[in-house]
C-alpha cells in the first residue's frame, strides 16, 4: 500500500507527565483502551520540526517545512496479530491554517492554527556537545513554549523502559464525529533519544487543554528527552469495527 503521506519529523522535545486515567479516559477513542506503562497513564508534549512533507507523493507549496507541537495520550488496540500500540491526541498545534482546517474538517484531528517559531541548536549534539531546543507558539496574546537542554549523545532506548514506551508507537487513533474511530499505521526506524535538562513548559494549560489537565502539566515531567527523529511514512486510514462505514485518512499528523 502507498504511503498516504511522507516527511521527516525531526528533534522531538518530549515532556511525559504522569496523569490520572479517569482524566484521559472520556477522550478515549472507541474500541481502544488506555495503554498503561507500569501501571501509569501518561500525556506527552511533543514539539517538533515537519519537514519536507508530502501527500501522496506530492509536495505542496510553501507547506512542506513547519513546526507542530501536540498534547498526546497513549492508547492501543487489539488487532488479529495482537495489540496495537498507538497515540491519539488532545490538541495539535501548526502554524498553517490550510493543514489545520484540512485536518479538522476532513479527518476531525483536533488541529489548531497559531503563530510559531522556534530554535533549534544542534550543533554537535550527535557527539555529546550541549544542544538547545524551543518551540513556541502564540495564543492568548502571548507566546508560549516548550524547551530542553540535551545531555550527551542520543542513546537506543531500552527494551521496557519509559524512553521505549512513549517513543515506539506504531498507529494513530483519532475519534470520529459519528462516534466511530479512525486507525492509520505509520512506519519509521526506531528513534535514540537524548537525556533532557532544563527543561520548561510554559503553556495556558487552561485556555488550550481545559482545566482537568492543569494539575498535572503544571507540575514536573515524569521523565524529558528528546528523539532524533526519522523518515516517516504514513498509510491511509481505514474505520475500526464497530463505526459507521466507509474509509477514513490520516491527517497531517502521525503517531510519533
Amino acid at each position: 500500500m502507498r504511503p498516504f503521506l511522507t516527511a521527516t519529523w525531526r528533534y522531538l522535545v518530549m515532556l511525559n507527565y504522569e496523569v490520572d486515567p479517569e482524566v484521559l479516559r472520556p477522550l478515549v477513542p472507541r474500541g481502544t483502551e488506555l495503554d498503561m506503562w507500569q501501571g501509569k497513564a501518561f500525556a506527552s508534549m511533543v514539539g517538533f520540526r515537519f519537514l519536507d512533507t508530502r501527500v501522496r507523493g506530492l509536495a505542496v507549496p510553501f507547506h512542506q517545512n513547519f513546526d507542530e507541537v501536540n498534547l498526546r495520550y497513549y492508547v492501543r488496540y487489539r488487532g488479529p496479530e495482537g495489540w496495537r500500540r498507538g497515540v491519539a491526541f488532545v490538541k495539535e498545534i501548526v502554524p498553517r491554517l490550510a493543514i489545520a482546517t484540512v485536518a479538522r474538517v476532513l479527518y476531525n484531528e483536533p488541529y489548531v492554527a497559531l503563530p510559531m517559531r522556534h530554535a533549534v541548536e544542534m550543533q554537535g549534539a550527535e557527539q555529546g556537545t550541549q544542544g538547545r531546543l524551543e518551540y513556541a507558539w502564540k495564543g492568548g496574546g502571548r507566546w508560549q513554549h516548550l524547551s530542553a537542554s540535551t545531555r550527551g549523545a542520543p542513546q537506543a532506548s531500552a527494551p521496557g523502559s519509559e524512553e521505549e514506551f512513549i517513543t515506539e508507537h506504531y498507529w494513530g487513533y483519532t475519534p470520529q464525529r459519528d462516534g466511530g474511530c479512525a486507525e492509520y499505521r505509520v512506519e519509521h526506524p526506531r528513534w535514540s533519544v537524548w537525556q533532557a535538562d532544563d527543561v520548561e513548559l510554559d503553556c495556558d494549560v487552561h485556555g488550550l487543554y481545559g482545566a482537568r489537565f492543569e494539575p498535572f502539566l503544571r507540575g514536573k515531567p515524569s521523565s524529558a528527552f528528546v528523539a532524533d527523529g526519522s523518515e516517516v511514512s504514513v498509510y491511509p486510514g481505514t474505520r475500526l469495527p464497530g463505526g459507521a462505514s466507509g474509509a477514513a485518512a490520516p491527517g497531517v499528523d502521525h503517531a510519533a
